[in-house]
This record gives structure tokens, sequence and C-alpha cells, in this order.
């Protein structure tokens, strides 16, 4: 290969070639995680790479993600198209849009590629597969429960160990600034000082919102501890609720991993965590697995609004990143190849791939007689 042939095959930053055998293993993860959310009632949906601009970005899930979002120039239509950063979107337009007459509760799922503008700390892809669940129509901690059971089992049914689903109040922070009177420079300020964990600077934030903030810092941890630490917290009223919903979901979601077998899978609790829940409300997790770097997914609470329609309509779901979870996969048990002639007969063949062997046909035309070298002519 030469130098322009090389610099030909540069690829973006953030963009890879998925090559054997991560590609193979990332295509039967995701063969097996369909599988299991079918398993549950879930239906596949495939919705387009590319929408208009101002459909895939109207207000409810998208209208976050115009940051992450790519965009360009549809000569047909010479309207502004988006491309998915995110499949969450693109289900509140169809479950309001396409599938709004269907049967309640609603049950969807997904696996598809999803393209940024740029990559995070902790992700640099900038694409990369999500594959997910969303329960619509159904509110309350049981909707809450299983969707959370249903992460932790599709990762459980992959091979994956010591797992931690981290749960969170996505919304706990910003009303708990806004019922202290915090707006503008102040709130954002006091928001900075949280996503930093910045104990000295919360405890400068004063007032209820700071003693509260600071307790609620320390209160982060074991699941059972935390929530112990949380019910000494003062909070407004208003934010009751939201523990006593977190603490519904624990106990359901502990009650769940041990009725499942899921012993070294673990639940703790981070109640000031807001970052990548910008449209989630009620309850948030993000899931976690030892020695592997990054998020394997995250998920949650939210309304599905999709455009002006002024009521939403509630939702729970989760994305897995398929990026993280192929790091995290054990070993593959691999199959015996076994090698055979062209003219092998292809029903011996078929027999053999019957018994799980990998069959790889020789098709190279060798020929048995020996060529003769040119000669000078007498």
């Amino acid at each position: 290969m030469t130098k322009q042939d090389t610099h030909l095959a540069l690829l973006p930053s953030g963009f890879v070639d998925l090559l054997p055998p991560e590609a193979g293993q990332e295509a039967w993860a995701i063969t097996i995680l369909m599988e299991h959310f079918a398993a549950f009632g879930y239906e596949r949906i495939k919705p387009p790479l590319a929408e208009f601009e101002d459909s895939l970005l109207a207000p409810g899930p998208g209208a976050s993600l115009a940051h992450e979002t790519f965009r360009l120039m549809d000569p047909v239509s010479h309207r502004m198209l988006g491309v998915r950063s995110d499949i969450t979107p693109q289900i509140a337009r169809i479950a309001s849009s396409r599938l709004a007459s269907a049967p309640r509760p609603l049950r969807l799922s997904y696996a598809n590629d999803v393209l940024r503008t740029k990559g995070s700390q902790q992700r640099t892809e900038r694409q990369f597969c999500q594959v997910g669940c969303e329960l619509i129509g159904a509110e309350g901690a049981e909707a809450e429960i299983e969707i959370c059971m249903l992460a932790l089992l599709g990762l459980h049914d992959l091979g994956l160990k010591n797992v931690t689903i981290d749960l969170t109040i996505p919304g706990l922070v910003s009303a708990l600034l806004i019922e202290s009177g915090f707006d503008g420079k102040k709130m954002a300020g006091a928001q900075a000082a949280v996503d930093a964990r910045a104990r000295d600077a919360i405890a400068k934030i004063g007032g209820l919102a700071g003693k509260s903030l600071s307790a609620l810092l320390e209160s982060a941890g074991e699941a059972s501890a935390a929530l112990k630490n949380l019910s000494a917290v003062k909070l407004p009223a208003a934010l009751r609720g939201d523990i006593e919903n977190l603490r519904a979901v624990h106990e359901g979601l502990a009650r769940g991993m041990k009725q499942a077998g899921l012993e070294d899978f673990a639940v703790t609790i981070d109640p000031l965590e807001s970052r990548g829940f910008e449209y989630h409300r009620s309850i948030g997790f993000t899931l976690f697995a030892k020695s592997v770097r990054g998020e394997l997914g995250r998920g949650g609470r939210y309304d599905v609004r999709f455009g002006v329609a002024k009521k939403g309509e509630c939702a729970a779901g989760f994305t897995l990143y398929m990026d993280t979870i192929r790091k995290a996969l054990p070993p593959q048990k691999k199959k015996q190849i076994v090698r055979v002639p062209a003219g092998e007969s292809w029903a011996a063949i078929r027999t053999m791939q019957e018994k799980g062997k990998i069959v790889i046909r020789d098709t190279a035309a060798r020929s048995k007689k020996k060529t003769k070298k040119p000669g000078r002519k007498k």
C-alpha cells in the first residue's frame, strides 16, 4: 500500500471499522438481547437514520439533543435533515403518531446505530449501536422495576459479571434549587458545584439548599445505606414523593434480583447525578461493570411528548451501548473449524454445520498436472 493509499484509508476521529471477531461478537450480543426483549413482549421497530430536523428536534426528548445532532441539506425536499444521535426521540414520534391508537402499555425494542457530532471523555466513538426498550403508557414503580430488571437480565444473559445499577433522581437538584429561590447564574453555579461534587463549593451555597445538597452528597453509596441516609435529609415536602418512589423501586429491584439469581449484581444510589438525564424525571439509572471503563447503558422515567402536544404520555426505558458492552463480553467458546475440498457434498456440509461446526470449502483451483516451462524451439 502506498502512502497515498494509506492516507485514503484513514477514518475521521470517532469512527472505526469493526473487524472480526469484534463485529461478530457484537452481532451475537444484539441477537441475544433482542430475543430476551421479545420474550417479555417487546416488539422491534426500526426508525430511519435521518429525519427532517424540525421533527427530530421537536419539543420533547429530541429538543435536548440538538448539540449532538449532525445536520445536512436534503437534495430532494431542500429541507434540513437531522441524523439521529439517540433513538428515544424517534420512539416518542412513533408512539405519538403512527402508534397513537395502539393499546397501552406499548412495549417497543430497537437495535440501531446512532451518529453524534463529537465524542465524550468516556465515549470517544461518534458512531455506535444502541440497543434498548421503551415501556410507554405505564405509570408507577412497577413499570420502572420492569425496565431495570429487563436491562439487568439482558446483561446477565450475555454472561456479564459484577454489574452495578446506579439509581438517581434526575430532577432532584434543580427542583431543590428552584424551591429555594435560585435562578439564572446562581442556579447554574450551584448545579456546576454539584456536578463537580465540590464539597466546599456546595457548602458555600448556604441555606436549606446548601445543607440539603451537602447531606445528599454524603448519602451516595450502597442502596440500603443510602436510603437510610436520604430519609434523614431535610427536603421540601414536594420532593419527598421522589424519595419514596426511589425506595419502592429499590425494594422491588432487590426482590427481583434475588429471585432471578443475580447475586453478583449490585444496586447503588447517587441522588445528585443528573448529567445525561436531560429529559428524564422521577428516576434514572446508569449501568456499570467492574473493570470496564464507561457506561454499559442508562435509562429511566420520562414523558413521551412530541411537538406542540401539551400533555405528554408517561414512559420508562433504557439504552445499552454496544461499544462498551462489547469490551465487557466474556470470551466466546470457539467452534470447531473443518476444511473440506470443493467437491464435498453439500448435504455432508449441512450435516456438519448442524452439529455446530464451521465448514470452510477449499475453492482454490489446484491442478494436479505440473506446468511445463516454456522452452526454446529447435
